[in-house]
């Protein structure tokens, strides 16, 4: 008898490059019929007019803070609710806390909502291990020292490295091909850029130098943060070229047209504040005792800056139109929400992303064709970090799957409330257990904690 038998829709066969009518039925956690199933279920999803799809990986998220936050889930209860069976945290060099520490609360919590894979973050070594200020220069040894405590980090269950180089412009390209250079082969690196804007151009190349110098599996994080204030269609053109001669470099990005971090961040020191207010960009709180309030008086946002911990900050400074580039170009290209949250507070992309995309950009602007919206949200970053099982709509492959309502499907949070949940999804499974059943949380606890290298 199978576990889950889901009947009436059609499902996405990325082999045919189309949308298929046909059952799945799902047993101990695998994918174990696809087509006409006659077999019995315990549990039936009736499918009817939706398509069923593999589960959706959020490549680039930041995850559970169990040390700050305590033994709860927030972030990745919203990640579960759009659809996201897989989520890649540890991004932006950040990593909460050690793989150890993550790996054993998800345990003792008895599971997770969805799937979680952790990245070493370099930025955290850098500051713990070798003590080193934002701004400073590593030596050979305190690079070397970092080096080796991210690979312990990847013994111990993380499925890469990641770097946030904004955040700390200490860092030199050379520190972080030497970085990369000391892991294993083919380690995937993911990369804050050392900055956006008018800098845009110089990060993507430096980016794309870094990629071909290391043959890691380079992810450039976060695309539209950093080239969508009028250097998106250069910036594609750089990468597009750089992954046909090197496929090991790819991109993700967000379908939102303002950024979220830290106030607190260097992202905010000198003058940038009257920059931001020049280019008519204005600055929300997005958490914190000011959540809610733009901010316009430089006074209050050097009191906001100096909050301990610091808030976060969402600025409204790229362009919709270059959102649409990142999100909708067709050589390369996955979507990520970048979703970050502080006492459940935060910005909308933490709940909505991955609908959006199916909302605006597939059903409402015919941006995206929905084949190619669904492989950049579930199969290319599922392939990126080898995750080979949940690549496929098939017998023998992981049963993550995700049916959604492609005429009902959509992202309801918004900058005013970014906790609202989304709508159309009849069923999200995860790791072959009902999670989500008509948008509503029926198994909290169906995700683990997985490494794949």
């Amino acid at each position: 008898m199978l576990d889950i038998l889901i009947k009436n829709g059609r499902y996405a066969d990325f082999d045919r490059g189309a949308l298929v009518y046909g059952d799945v039925g799902v047993r101990d956690g695998t994918i174990a019929a696809v087509g006409s199933v006659a077999e019995d279920a315990r549990r039936v999803v009736d499918a009817a007019g939706k398509i069923v799809t593999t589960g959706f990986v959020d490549i680039h998220m930041h995850e559970e803070n169990f040390a700050r936050e305590g033994d709860r889930y927030d972030i990745a209860l919203r990640m579960l609710r759009m659809g996201v069976t897989t989520a890649v945290a540890g991004n932006c060099g950040g990593q909460s806390q050690s793989v150890a520490e993550f790996r054993n609360c998800i345990e003792r919590l008895g599971g997770a909502p969805c799937n979680y894979l952790l990245l070493a973050g370099y930025n955290r070594a850098r500051r713990l291990l070798a003590g080193l200020g934002e701004h400073e220069r590593a030596s050979e040894a305190q690079i070397d020292l970092c080096a080796a405590h991210l690979a312990s980090e990847i013994e111990a269950g993380a499925s890469g490295i990641s770097f946030g180089v904004e955040y700390d412009p200490g860092i030199e390209e050379e520190e972080i091909i030497r970085v990369i250079a000391a892991q294993r082969p083919g380690v995937f690196a993911s990369m804050h850029y050392r900055d956006e804007g008018e800098a845009a151009i110089a990060s993507v190349e430096e980016m794309i130098r870094i990629a071909k110098a290391t043959g890691a599996r380079f992810q450039i994080s976060h695309l539209s943060s950093c080239a969508a204030m009028g250097q998106m269609e250069e910036a594609l053109r750089l990468i597009n070229r750089a992954n046909e001669e090197n496929p090991l470099l790819d991109y993700d990005t967000y379908p939102y047209n303002a950024f979220c971090t830290h106030i607190g961040s260097v992202t905010f020191d000198g003058d940038r504040f009257e920059r931001l207010k020049a280019a008519n960009a204005p600055i929300l709180i997005a958490s914190g005792a000011h959540a809610g309030k733009i901010v316009e008086d430089r006074a209050l946002f050097d009191q906001i800056r100096a909050e301990k911990p610091s808030p976060l900050a969402v600025v409204f400074e790229m362009r919709e139109n270059e959102i649409g580039m990142a999100v909708a170009n067709r050589e390369c290209g996955m979507v990520a929400s970048d979703g970050v949250l502080m006492g459940g507070l935060g910005h909308p992309r933490a709940a909505g992303t991955f609908p959006r995309i199916l909302a605006k950009y597939v059903r409402e602007e015919n941006a995206l064709a929905m084949m190619c919206a669904l492989k950049k949200m579930s199969v290319a970053p599922a392939g990126r970090m080898n995750l080979v099982k949940k690549t496929r709509v098939a017998p023998g492959y992981d049963a993550d799957l995700v049916v959604f309502d492609p005429h009902a499907v959509q992202d309801r949070a918004t900058f005013e409330q970014p906790n609202l949940p989304p709508a159309g999804f009849g069923a999200v499974i995860v790791n072959g257990r009902l999670a989500i059943m008509d948008d509503e949380v029926v198994d909290a606890r169906a995700g683990r904690f997985i490494q794949s290298l």
